[in-house]
């Protein structure tokens, strides 16, 4: 998902992949499967086959752990802010972890087309020293977005293959 804020004379570019569910619809699968499947573990339990319930109790612990970590994954983020002056892009996911700065005269973007075309470009934001990979998780029309939004901005100075980026 790409979405564009305007503050204060400040363009702020956000660029996250898709969420199929939140983390409470996550927590609601889990109550719903928890139920039969902890429920049929407790009826064998009184039965005398007690090995069921740990099992049972170690399937919802690794579903819950596998839903979590998925969730966690989707929460990454780069947040590309544009002034007159700086192009920040930030990486992270709940915080940045990763900031790159670059100066907005020497900042452009490099464009790198598709090998298929069910793939998007690849694309980086870079001046003279750095560069970085933007929405490289977004699928092919996420991904053409955010190159409209960007071209808006800055001025495409390399739109080369894959192997000049190899070199």
């Amino acid at each position: 998902m790409v979405s564009l804020d305007e503050l204060d004379g400040e363009k702020v570019i956000v660029a996250k992949p898709n969420h199929s569910s939140t983390w409470r619809q996550n927590l609601w699968l889990l109550a719903a499967l928890a139920v039969p499947s902890l429920g049929a573990g407790i009826g064998f339990a009184l039965m005398g086959a007690w090995p069921i319930l740990p099992l049972a109790g170690l399937e919802l612990s690794v579903l819950a752990g596998a839903l979590y970590w998925v969730n966690w994954k989707l929460e990454y983020r780069h947040v590309i802010r544009l002034t007159d002056e700086v192009v920040t892009v930030d990486k992270g996911y709940f915080v940045p972890k990763r900031s790159w700065r670059f100066s907005r005269p020497h900042s452009a973007l490099r464009v790198v087309p598709e090998h298929h075309h069910w793939q998007g470009p690849a694309l980086s934001v870079h001046d003279r020293m750095s560069e970085t990979r933007v929405g490289d998780f977004l699928n092919r029309e996420e991904t053409l977005q955010l190159l409209s939004l960007l071209r808006q901005e800055l001025r495409i100075r390399t739109h080369s293959d894959d192997s000049a980026l190899k070199a």
